[in-house]
């Protein structure tokens, strides 16, 4: 039994105190995680409070598997968005579930706001709060970084969380980066991080738990390490998520130019094969993980005055950013998608939303709703990577209305200067680079987080196209509820979600009796319901609507591989989903 992943640690910003409390049901009845965190949410925070007061709460949590399988390394981060107004809810893995788990708690509850800048240090059982005026405005975010890290030491065994520029600036989609190439990226917890005067977030910790059963452990230990490094997740070893590029733009389902066109004419320099065979540098891997599925690619720039010295810079990449920030900007070279991501992490900001926003400026400027009046001289065009740097340059330090807009997402932009036609989002939050067909759509509108990872009809699209036929809309919004619910038993626990064809419910279960807990597999089932209910319960609460969303012109316009989406088609379909959750 794991007694210590019981404990929360409350943090209280205005008072610059903590304590711990017990919360046992939250993690035995709810796994931890998604589960766990969204009771938290429940608990502490008001669903009306405004997202960037002192009233929004941050809720990091951990799984009750956390530290004791392969590829269980994920934390969930739980908060009011300030992008859209609705939960906020962000996965990242790199060393925090593991950091967070060895100091002794399961979830970390943050609220309340400082006077002055501070970064918090976990060590264990104490707490320290740590002035950060000093790296308050830092240029670089990754400099700030090295501060904390040369500050407060034990490398290995601690994970450091900080915010950029962008969420000092409260720009809404700003992200929180760990461990440099992993970020709570999308719906802000940036800004929420930065409307509390807190730069960052060390955890630090080394304890463990003893097993009680080892001959038992170790052989469903070693059935699963097997399984985690085996040909089903070979694919995010070798290529990552990159190989998507390729697969896609044959499919004519890689949004291209703002979603103008769904195939790429670039599509082979922006693939994974090609990253791999010419530029990666090295694969890293979250703590307690063997696959290595993060793909860091060299950037080797020439200094000017200096013959042979060069400055080389490792730069994450995986299918998202290769989407969002490369074909929807039809950039065409490597050098220069590397280029804009490394001016993305320097400051902090959800590349996904980043992309989306700079394509739909660019065609604005086209049609001539915005001028250089407005982009502060700069003529955007697609392909034109120094001119999208320019504009985010000038984001972060805003001297004009349109650059206070561009902060706070495509829904402001839209509202005061029009193109709502051509700004491809759902619920303020914008699309991850899928056209596959009419599930996706339906993912990014019923799912929680508004995410391609909620409940993937990318996959169920792709399906449908090979039988030739949709699914009939009642049935769509059962296999999209199902998937998502299933997700949750697994986002509880905090399962990378590249296992989830490793950890069947099955298994799941073994693996929880062997610390205690007799789950059974339709336990599971129910589980993983009751928390997607909740958590849409809770949005309603924030005043969510399911059936009432804005469906883009473009993405209807635009054909998938299964031709037009019928708009009927999605109201429909999210009017069964709907029903589902009630």
């Amino acid at each position: 039994m794991d007694t210590f992943i019981n404990n929360v640690l409350i943090i209280d910003l205005s008072k610059h105190a903590y304590h711990i409390e017990k919360r046992e049901a939250y993690f035995n009845e709810y796994l931890g995680g998604t589960g766990a965190g969204i009771q938290l949410l429940k608990e502490f925070l008001d669903p009306k409070a405004d997202p960037l007061s002192p009233e929004n709460v941050i809720v990091f949590s951990v799984g009750t598997l956390t530290g004791k399988f392969p590829m269980v390394s994920k934390t969930v981060a739980l908060f009011k968005s300030p992008h859209n107004g609705y939960l906020g809810e962000s996965h990242a893995g790199g060393r925090s579930a593991i950091s967070i788990w060895q100091a002794g708690y399961g979830a970390i509850v943050i609220k309340g706001a400082s006077q002055i800048p501070v970064y918090v240090v976990i060590d264990g059982k104490a707490v320290h709060f740590r002035d950060a005026r000093a790296l308050w405005g830092v240029n670089d975010m990754a400099v700030a970084g090295r501060i904390m890290r040369e500050r407060d030491g034990k490398s290995g065994l601690r994970t450091i969380m900080r915010i950029g520029k962008a969420g000092e600036r409260l720009i809404t989609y700003s992200s929180l980066t760990t461990e440099t190439y992993r970020h709570f990226g999308r719906l802000g917890l940036g800004a929420v991080f930065g409307s509390k005067k807190l730069k960052g977030l060390v955890v630090t910790g080394t304890r463990t738990v003893p097993v009680e059963n080892k001959k038992e452990y170790k052989a469903l230990y070693d059935q699963i390490y097997t399984s985690c490094v085996s040909s089903s997740t070979k694919k995010y070893h070798e290529l990552g998520t990159a190989e998507n590029i390729l697969p896609l733009n044959a499919l004519s389902a890689l949004p291209t130019r703002n979603f103008q066109e769904t195939s790429f004419e670039k599509a082979e320099v922006l693939s994974g094969e090609n990253l791999a065979e010419a530029h990666l540098g090295r694969r890293v891997a979250c703590s307690h993980c063997p696959v290595g599925c993060i793909h860091l690619a060299v950037l080797r720039e020439k200094y000017p005055d200096d013959p042979y010295f060069y400055k080389t810079s490792f730069v994450c990449y995986d299918y998202e950013p290769l989407y969002s920030v490369g074909s929807l900007l039809g950039i065409q070279t490597v050098e220069a998608f590397l280029k804009i991501m490394i001016t993305v992490e320097k400051y902090g900001i959800d590349v996904i939303t980043t992309g989306v926003i700079l394509g739909w400026t660019t065609e604005a400027y086209a049609k001539g709703l915005i001028g250089r009046e407005q982009t502060g001289g700069i003529s955007p065009a697609f392909g034109d990577a120094g001119g999208y740097i320019e504009l985010i340059e000038k984001m972060i330090e805003p001297d004009n209305e349109f650059f206070e807009l561009m902060g706070k997402g495509l829904d402001a932009l839209t509202k005061r200067y029009g193109g709502s036609e051509f700004a491809v989002n759902y619920f303020g939050n914008e699309l991850s680079g899928y056209h596959t067909g009419p599930s996706i759509h339906l993912t990014h509108i019923t799912g929680a987080r508004h995410s391609h990872l909620d409940s993937a009809g990318y996959s169920i699209d792709q399906k449908m196209l090979r039988k030739g036929a949709l699914l009939p809309p009642e049935e769509l919004a059962k296999q999209l509820f199902n998937e998502e619910a299933e997700r949750q038993v697994l986002t509880s626990l905090v399962i990378c979600l590249f296992a989830r064809n490793i950890y069947t419910m099955e298994r799941v279960s073994r693996c929880l009796k062997l610390f205690g807990l007799d789950v059974s597999e339709d336990r599971l089932r129910e589980i993983g319901k009751k928390i997607l209910m909740e958590k849409n319960a809770l949005k309603r609460e924030m005043g969510f609507d399911m059936e009432n969303f804005t469906i883009p012109e473009r993405v209807l316009t635009v054909p998938t591989p299964s031709g037009r989406i019928d708009p009927s088609y999605l109201r429909e379909t999210a009017k069964h989903f709907k029903n589902l959750l009630l």
